[in-house]
């Protein structure tokens, strides 16, 4: 299987499966020298694990990250980083009612038709429980970008859509609720929302927008590697995600050339910033930012129809421990996810003055 590891000089290799023994990764091409805050990538897991509140999976896991290479006395060594966050909660025969059936809107089917056979218990490699390992790389990610500001949150729950610009919102909001919005009185909507979702057995999808404040001028490669590319790229390897714009987005389409454009000032900043901080793929140094669509949780709790594996038409239910909206536990993976883009595009930059 290829397709395991994301990025060019800082890149993570990750591997594990839902109900396996653990997931994990290596880190191959972070500096040395690096004091790293364990605790701080502790805090990061936390805020993906499930449990953590009444609107996500009450799947119990405690998501604690051992890091086995590549620090010694507190700092990167510059070898690689390995690491594993073992599983402790696995109930596999939530899924054997599956074994022999395609869930729509999942990679059973497709997994099954490329590989002859696949791990149906909780999707096995396909599952979002593999974003774990992603979420740990990010966050050593974050600590060698230290000057860096990387900020997601959710701005949309079904039609439920917060109208505020970023710079009107209190980021420090965000962790006081469990939808993680920093409009309270949107995230108070959303979340009761949520919680009617789950009553019903069905899910609903949502919005996450990133803000990266504190960009250097010059982070992304010209034609094929453009940084806003590479973060779409980024975006839409995680699970669910359906969608991404940044800057304008599609929003810029309505617009004049004459109102889209950012005219400069004498400092190099722009008086607009519609560009979202990145102008012919290479960030100029002001804030970047995008939001990226996820779609509703495909597996629902209520009897549905499939097909199994010969073809024939049959009635199954969901079962499981599953979450009603995957946006609030989703917001410190993208912020991991533009973590690895970035220090590795900082690292690229750093080639190009050699």
């Amino acid at each position: 299987m290829a397709g395991n590891s994301f990025g060019t000089l800082f890149r993570l290799t990750s591997f594990g499966e839902s109900h396996g023994r653990a997931l994990g990764g290596i880190v191959d091409g972070c500096p040395a020298g690096i004091i790293l805050d364990i605790a701080a990538i502790q805090n990061e897991l936390n805020r993906r694990k499930p449990g953590q509140s009444a609107i996500v999976t009450q799947r119990k896991e405690p998501d604690t990250v051992e890091i086995y290479s590549g620090l010694f006395e507190g700092k990167t060594t510059g070898t690689p980083i390995g690491f594993a966050i073992h599983n402790t909660n696995q109930k596999s025969k939530d899924y054997s009612h599956i074994k022999d059936s395609y869930r729509p809107s999942h990679a059973d089917y497709v997994y099954d038709k490329k590989y002859g056979f696949r791990d149906y218990r909780g999707g096995g490699r396909s599952s979002a429980r593999e974003t774990a390992s992603r979420v740990v790389a990010g966050a050593i990610a974050k600590q060698m970008l230290a000057d860096v500001k990387i900020t997601a949150f959710v701005s949309q729950v079904g039609a439920l859509k917060m109208e505020k610009n970023y710079q009107e919102l209190d980021f420090n909001e965000i962790e006081n609720n469990p939808v993680r919005c920093p409009d309270p009185k949107m995230a108070a909507e959303m979340e009761s929302y949520i919680k009617s979702i789950k009553k019903e057995g069905d899910t609903i999808g949502g919005v996450i927008s990133c803000v990266v404040q504190n960009v250097p001028v010059g982070l992304g490669e010209p034609v094929f590697d453009k940084l806003h590319a590479e973060l779409g790229k980024a975006m839409l390897s995680i699970n669910a995600v359906k969608g991404f714009e940044y800057g304008s987005g599609f929003g810029g389409v309505t617009m004049k050339g004459s109102t889209h454009n950012d005219q400069y000032n004498e400092d190099g900043t722009t008086k607009t910033n519609l560009s979202g901080g990145v102008q012919g793929g290479i960030s100029n140094g002001m804030d970047i930012y995008f939001n990226v669509a996820f779609k509703p949780v495909a597996t629902v709790l209520q009897g549905y129809e499939t097909i199994n594996k010969e073809g024939e038409m049959v009635k199954t239910q969901g079962k499981g421990r599953h979450d009603p909206c995957v946006v609030p536990r989703a917001v410190p993976i993208i912020e991991a996810m533009t973590a690895l883009v970035l220090a590795d595009y900082s690292l690229l930059a750093r080639t190009n003055k050699l």
